[in-house]
């Protein structure tokens, strides 16, 4: 097949930040050639500042290539209802709606009309695609770039008691300083925190070599101590919309590279992982504080659970390759 996806080069369009890993990190754009597809990648920076441009750009790359699929990721309104509605007319359009959770009811619910396909990674969003009358909604489960192959978990040499990586927010932040106020020394990596951006290697290696791989939801806190820890954490949690956690791509990623992984629990978690068994969940501060001093002094358990959660992504199958491989599979047989 002809495939256009409609993607960002840099991350979230800012050059400063890096390249996207859909661009240089096995992402997207390589798990669909790896299926055998023609990708004709369209990258939209260039076009972040002039909406009315972008519009015209697409329309022609589209109408020039002539592509079986056009696969986007819509952030905001960066494309037209009149754009989407001409490229759906000639061609196979999909979108990957990433936050349901939080986000059907003020934006999928008005864009997902527009797309041939939309794919979902909330399980409960399904019946509201189909309440507005929306039947080519497809569910998805977010995945990983990649996976580490034949770990020998018993030579890993640890350099992190507990690690963090993923971008600095308010809540993170807060959670960070509870943690060393307790004398839990936690190495946090990624953009605004002290150790900066990371490249994907990088984190596969933290991953790999850290005794507990923090998975902190970057969702609003609804913890007393949070909310009014200061006027800023205090606005934040009234004007944030956030209010459902979500599962996450990272929540795959590590027990893919063989990393033990303590995550904030989300719906549906359970639908992918034996919690207990192949991943660690904690409900709160407190709590979390209590699994890492837990899994700290419990090694054999500690390991226990990372093998399993190792055994069960790849079991499964983790990375992009075998979602789109299910996702197309499912367009294909919808369309017979």
């Amino acid at each position: 097949m002809k495939i256009i996806p409609v993607f960002l080069h840099y991350d979230y369009g800012i050059k400063e930040r890096g390249e996207t890993l859909e661009y240089s990190g096995g992402g997207w754009y390589y798990a669909l050639r790896q299926l055998g597809n023609e990708v004709y990648p369209f990258w939209w920076d260039d076009y972040f500042s002039d909406k009315d441009r972008l519009q015209r750009e697409i329309i022609r790359y589209a109408d020039f290539i002539k592509p079986d699929i056009i696969l986007f990721i819509l952030m905001r309104d960066e494309f037209s209802f009149e754009t989407l509605d001409y490229l759906k007319s000639r061609y196979i359009t999909i979108n990957w709606f990433w936050d349901d959770q939080w986000r059907f009811e003020d934006f999928t619910r008005y864009y997902a009309p527009h797309f041939t396909y939309s794919i979902t990674t909330d399980k409960f969003a399904v019946a509201k695609y189909k309440k507005i009358g929306y039947e080519n909604v497809i569910l998805s489960a977010p995945a990983c770039y990649d996976y580490a192959r034949d770990i020998h978990f018993e030579t890993i040499k640890y350099k992190y008691d507990v690690s963090f990586v993923g971008e600095k927010n308010i809540y993170r932040e807060w959670v960070i300083k509870q943690l060393r106020k307790n004398h839990v020394q936690v190495v946090c990596f990624g953009n605004g925190w002290e150790n900066g951006r990371i490249s994907f290697t990088e984190m596969v290696e933290i991953f790999k070599t850290s005794k507990i791989n923090l998975n902190i939801s970057n969702s609003i806190s609804n913890d007393i101590r949070y909310v009014f820890s200061s006027y800023r954490t205090i606005k934040n949690f009234v004007k944030s919309q956030k209010r459902v956690e979500q599962l996450k791509q990272r929540n795959f990623e590590i027990p893919a590279f063989g990393g033990f992984q303590l995550t904030n629990y989300v719906p549906s978690l359970e639908d992918y992982f034996d919690i207990g068994k192949e991943i660690a969940i904690y409900t709160g501060i407190d709590d979390l504080l209590l699994q890492i001093r837990y899994y700290l002094e419990n090694e054999f358990e500690r390991k226990r659970i990372m093998v399993g959660g190792y055994k069960r992504v790849f079991k499964d199958g983790p990375t992009y390759v075998e979602r789109f491989r299910d996702i197309f599979a499912k367009i294909i047989e919808k369309r017979i």
